[in-house]
């Protein structure tokens, strides 16, 4: 069992930057793929960043590539995304989630392959 919890959302304006943590519970956080994704109203979940379990591979959202980074601190269970040049585009509720499987040496980028997920973070951007 992994418990996710996100924090750091909030209202920035355009230009502006925020990290977003989200602190993780079980034993299998530093075998776990991690990911973020986000929900604007109205619309899907869609992908926005993941990491493998040991941090060696990346992957991102062709629109977020360059401004945003995720990283991890698997001594402090912990994934973060670093978000910088925030655009109105990017306001959405944002959620982490652990990967369905453990010690994959790629990233998963499909909603179907997390398992676990955090109850989401609200990020507002204003133009």
């Amino acid at each position: 069992q992994v418990q996710l919890v996100e924090s750091g959302g909030g209202l920035v304006q355009a230009g502006g930057s925020l990290r977003l943590s989200c602190a993780a519970s079980g034993r299998t956080f530093s075998r776990s793929g991690m990911g973020w994704f986000r929900q604007a109203p109205g619309k899907e979940r869609e992908f926005v960043a993941a990491i493998t379990w040991s941090g060696a591979n990346t992957y991102y959202k062709e629109s977020v590539k360059g401004r945003f980074t995720i990283s991890r601190d698997n001594a402090k269970n912990t994934v973060y995304l670093q978000m910088n040049s925030l655009k109105p585009a990017d306001t959405a509720v944002y959620y982490c989630a652990a990967a369905r499987n453990l010690l994959q040496p790629t990233v998963d980028v499909t909603p179907d392959d997390y398992n676990y997920w955090g109850q989401g973070t609200q990020v507002t951007v204003s133009s």
